[in-house]
This record gives structure tokens, C-alpha cells and sequence, in this order.
């Protein structure tokens, strides 16, 4: 069964439940009201007829017409009474009605008792006159409104119930709706996305639910799946075209110095050329393993909570040891005053080496110019921009600069593999961040790099 329809007989279900026990509860609490009720509106006449008839029998065609003025008679309404000799002996003069035997037993012991007899009920009293008599005065009638009333209320109530069982199955229905409807948004959405278009992203709903975290959750995930595809896409055709150039070289060098015989000194600078292409050939080789091992597959990472602004003196201290003249100014004036607004779960060997590979790019292309690094943080994230002055990225190029071995149409004069910063993206990616590259040609270039903040235990 689909889980629309699923919710739909659920939700019908139980708002009919609960109406049906919320009209049973009515229907009985009233029907209960009008029997006792009617009840002690039996007894006040019995009360009434016993002080007409045994202690003011002089007045009473008066008393009868001020009853009947003042006191409504009720439909088939009859009045008995019985005179008791001893404690338990009840006189029936002939003609009168034998009382049910239970009743009059009750009322001869408490003074008061009650009964039905199908839509007729009867109430009475045990009575001393004033002369010491003692009597049972029992007045009986039809409770009109049990028969009507009651009848017409449990008439109302199953309408109610049917009306309210159709405006349950629309309300359910429209929930139901309204309930699936963003999940089958995100079906659909789902459904255009291959392979081919794995670019395409689910729309996030503005409403803070399951739905939203569920969207974003699949968009985690084909964030995941783009990288991997697109490195494992691109590594094939990568690695052939980059490791070609230098074994290329190595094999036209081999062959040209065993194409004859050579002295000594060429036989050297021959091996020396085959050296420098084996170690260009050695390190791209190494660039490429490691882009393709940081293919977004964030489980095979150990990750644990590390502090940035440790982690920046880290990268600070590795560069300038790469090459001492390469200058870095580090700002920590925006530092929250709670360290903790400082730390983030991640890899501190992949974070370096992202950071790295960023700063290094900087002091790189503006000619050991000051780079400058600056940390911050927002309530959820913390913040790093390296920024510097270098030779900047045209705008034409901006659209690749994540692409494996892409190089600017500028940086001819340097020496580089373009695969830097796609290696960073993929690292800060990993770790839930974001980076963000802007940059102006001729006038240097800037990278902000959002990660979030360590909450909670890891």
C-alpha cells in the first residue's frame, strides 16, 4: 500500500474514533442527566401529591389548581398511594396497581426509590402524615424527553457522525497532500538527475522540518557523487595526458643515447635529462593518487576536532620552510573571545595540506609578495581568507580553475601542475565546507574558505 494512502486511512481512522467516543460520551452523560432528572422531578410530586392528599385534604381543589396553574402535569402521569401497617406491610386497596415488589421493598427501607418499566417511569417516597400514618406515594409518568428528545439528539449525533466522517476523509486527504507533496517533489527532482547532469541540485523548502534536512541530505550526497564521477571521469584521460609528455621524453632520450656510441659526458647529461623527466613523471604521478583519494569519500578519513587557528600557524611554518622567502602575515584581530568557536572535526593532514596548496599558490604567483592570512568566525562557521597580490586569474579562465591540470592562460612563467586547488576543493568539500575564489587579473586574488564549527561530541 502506498504510504498516501497509508496516512489517509490512518489519519480517517483515528479522528472517526475519537468522534464516535466524543458522541458516545454525549449521548450517554445526557441520556444519564435525563433519567436522574426526571427522576427527582417524580419525587418533588410524589412529595407534592402526598401533602394534598393526606394532610390538607380540606383544601384540596385549591392546592390541585394552583398545582395545575404552576406545576406542568406530565404526559400519562399517574399517582399512587399505598398505606403502611407495621414496618413492611403495604395495603393495596382493591383496584389499585400492584407496584413492582423490589421498588416497594426498596422504598420501605430508605424512604425513596426509583424504577423504569419501558418509557414509564415511576418515583416515590415513604410519607408520615400528620396524624403519624406512615404511607408509600408513588407518582409514575412518561419522560417525554427520553422518548423524544434523546431520540432526536442520537438522531443529530449519527448525522453529525456521518458529516464529520465525509469532512474527516477531505481534511485527511488535503494532509496527506500536503504531507507528500514535498516528497514527491523531491522524487521527481530525483528521478532527472543521472549521471549526466549530476550539476543538477534538489530545491531546499524554506520550512525547518524532516523535508528539508532530507533535501539536504540528498544534496550532501550528490555533492559526494559529482566529485567522485568527475575524478574518476577525468583521472584516466588526466593521467595519459600528463604522464605522456614526460615518458615521451625519457624514451626519445634513451633512444638517442643508444643509437650509438657516446662519451662519457653525454652518456651524463643524457641520464640527467632522463632523471629530471622521471622525477617530473614521479611527482605528477604522486598528484594524481592523491587528487583521486580525496574523491569525496569522507569515511575513509580520520577525522577529529582540531583547533584553525593551530592549524594556520602549522601551514605558516611548512611554506616558509618550503621557500624562505616566501612572506606570510597572519591576521588574528576578528578572533572570537570562545576558542571553542575555533575548532572543527576534520583530518589535520588533508586540512594542511588544502591550506597549503593555497597559501603556497599565493606567495607563488605574486613573486613572494606578502600574502596575507586572516581567521574569523560566525556563529556556525569559521572563517579563512588567504589573500594576495599576485598576478590574479582573467575572468575568461574563472569557470575552470577547479578542472584537474587546468593552468591559467598567465602563469606560463611558473612552474605548476594545475592541481592544487582542485585538490583543496575536494579537501575542504570532504570536511562540509565551502571555498569561494575571487580574484581580479594584475591585481591579485583572494580564497574564502568556510568550515563548520565542532558542535557535540565526536
Amino acid at each position: 500500500m502506498k504510504i498516501h494512502y497509508r496516512i489517509i486511512y490512518l489519519l480517517i481512522s483515528v479522528f472517526f474514533i475519537y468522534t464516535l467516543l466524543f458522541c458516545g460520551f454525549i449521548y450517554y452523560s445526557i441520556s444519564n442527566y435525563s433519567f436522574t432528572d426526571f427522576y427527582k422531578r417524580l419525587e418533588i410530586r410524589a412529595a407534592t401529591t402526598a401533602t394534598i392528599q393526606l394532610d390538607n385534604p380540606k383544601n384540596v381543589s385549591v392546592i390541585r389548581e394552583m398545582r395545575q396553574e404552576f406545576l406542568e402535569k406530565l404526559p400519562n402521569q399517574e399517582e399512587y398511594i399505598y398505606q403502611i401497617q407495621g414496618d413492611s406491610v403495604v395495603v393495596v386497596e382493591e383496584g389499585q396497581e400492584t407496584l413492582n415488589e423490589k421498588f416497594i421493598d426498596n422504598l420501605l427501607e430508605d424512604g425513596t426509590g426509583s424504577y423504569r418499566k419501558g418509557n414509564i417511569f415511576y418515583s416515590g417516597i415513604r410519607y408520615t402524615s400528620r396524624n403519624g400514618s406512615e404511607y408509600i406515594v408513588v407518582v409514575s409518568a412518561e419522560n417525554y424527553f427520553f422518548s423524544h428528545h434523546i431520540a432526536y439528539l442520537r438522531n443529530l449525533l449519527i448525522t453529525s457522525l456521518l458529516y464529520a466522517l465525509l469532512l474527516i476523509v477531505l481534511v485527511s486527504m488535503l494532509i496527506s497532500r500536503t504531507l507528500i507533496r514535498p516528497v514527491q517533489q523531491i522524487i521527481k527532482e530525483v528521478e532527472k538527475i543521472s549521471s549526466e547532469n549530476l550539476h543538477l541540485r534538489l530545491e531546499i523548502p524554506k520550512t525547518r522540518d524532516s523535508i528539508q534536512k532530507l533535501a539536504n541530505t540528498f544534496n550532501d550526497m550528490l555533492n559526494r557523487l559529482e566529485t567522485t564521477f568527475e575524478t574518476q571521469k577525468n583521472f584516466i584521460s588526466n593521467a595519459s595526458h600528463e604522464l605522456n609528455t614526460p615518458l615521451t621524453s625519457i624514451i626519445g632520450e634513451t633512444d638517442y643515447a643508444l643509437s650509438k656510441e657516446r662519451d662519457a659526458e653525454q652518456y651524463k647529461k643524457s641520464l640527467s635529462n632522463v632523471m629530471a623527466e622521471a622525477e617530473k613523471l614521479e611527482q605528477k604521478t604522486k598528484a594524481l593518487l592523491l587528487l583521486a583519494q580525496t574523491g569525496f569519500d569522507g569515511k575513509s578519513q580520520k577525522q577529529i576536532r582540531l583547533r584553525t587557528d593551530q592549524l594556520i600557524l602549522d601551514v605558516k611554518e611548512t611554506v616558509q620552510k618550503l621557500n624562505a622567502k616566501f612572506k606570510i602575515y597572519l591576521d588574528f584581530s576578528l578572533l572570537p573571545e570562545n576558542h571553542e568557536m575555533l575548532k572543527v572535526k576534520g583530518n589535520f593532514y588533508l586540512l594542511h595540506l588544502a591550506l597549503t596548496n593555497i597559501v603556497v599558490n599565493g606567495c607563488k604567483y605574486s613573486n613572494c609578495e606578502p600574502v596575507y592570512i586572516a581567521l574569523g568566525a560566525s556563529d556556525t562557521h569559521v572563517v579563512i581568507v588567504v589573500r594576495d597580490s599576485g598576478i590574479g586569474i582573467p575572468e575568461r579562465d574563472m569557470p575552470y580553475i577547479y578542472d584537474p591540470y587546468f593552468r591559467a592562460s598567465n602563469t606560463s612563467d611558473y612552474v605548476g601542475y594545475g592541481i592544487g586547488l582542485p585538490l583543496s576543493r575536494n579537501i575542504i568539500r570532504m570536511h562540509n565546507g565551502e571555498i569561494e575564489v575571487t580574484s581580479i587579473e594584475n591585481r591579485g586574488t583572494a580564497v574564502k574558505i568556510n568550515l563548520p564549527i565542532w558542535s557535540g561530541p565526536l
